[in-house]
């Protein structure tokens, strides 16, 4: 009875070895599709809407359509172009180097964009002022060259960059607007209300900044709750 019950105690102790020593199963890598780029830039982890990042500029200067598309599309250009570069020279920027090196990158395209703006878009550069300088500290473009382009692909990085760029000038855009028509009746710069309409001037001032900014992450945030019920 004793050699019977060591054998099965030595059969047990080994097939614990066995499953101890096999090897775990990695799961598969998700690969970043173009759909999946897209939706997590306009949607997902929309910069300003899910992640609350580059906050400074949607408050600051959506008192109107135009400017919230200006900003917009400055961000943008310094999100591509940075997410590009960091990219291409992610296997030579040193990892212990990489946060200065990203500011640098980032601080050229800002540059570049402020002296384009300045030169060919004076009203809207005068507009937007210090800000356009401020996009060097935008968390949104130095999170994008940290979490993405320095381990990515060029060309996934692009696309990323295209993304996050999109989705964060449609929220300033519809921040703008939505300021613009309760605070002054105009859409783009343009009367489209009648000389009775009494416009909530709170609405172009800080104040109705928090606000419009408000009631957008409570949509956002019903939107997603209401998909994840039905998904459940």
């Amino acid at each position: 009875m004793l050699e019977n019950n060591e054998k099965i105690i030595d059969s047990n102790t080994e097939q614990q070895i066995d499953t101890n020593n096999e090897k775990p199963k990695r799961k598969p890598k998700s690969k970043d599709t173009l759909g999946k780029i897209y939706y997590e830039g306009l949607w997902n982890s929309n910069p300003v809407l899910i992640m609350l990042l580059g906050l400074c500029p949607a408050l600051a200067v959506t008192n109107s359509g135009i400017n919230g598309l200006g900003m917009g599309v400055a961000t943008t250009f310094v999100l591509i172009m940075s997410n590009l570069v960091v990219s291409v020279l992610r296997n030579i920027i040193p990892s212990k180097m990489r946060i200065p090196s990203f500011i640098v990158i980032i601080a050229t395209f800002v540059t570049i964009i402020d002296l384009v703006m300045e030169a060919y878009a004076f009203e809207l550069h005068k507009s937007l002022g210090l800000f356009i300088p401020l996009i060097v500290v935008n968390c949104t473009i130095l999170g994008r060259a940290e979490g993405y382009a320095y381990k990515k692909s060029v060309f996934h990085s692009l696309n990323d960059g295209i993304a996050m760029g999109i989705g964060f000038t449609l929220t300033l855009v519809v921040m703008g607007m939505v300021r613009e028509f309760f605070g002054a009746g105009t859409f783009l710069g343009n009367p489209i209300m009648t000389k009775d309409f009494s416009p909530a001037l709170i609405m172009i001032l800080p104040p109705g900044a928090f606000l419009t900014l408000g009631y957008l992450l409570g949509l956002s945030h019903y939107i997603n709750k209401k998909r994840a019920e039905r998904a459940s």
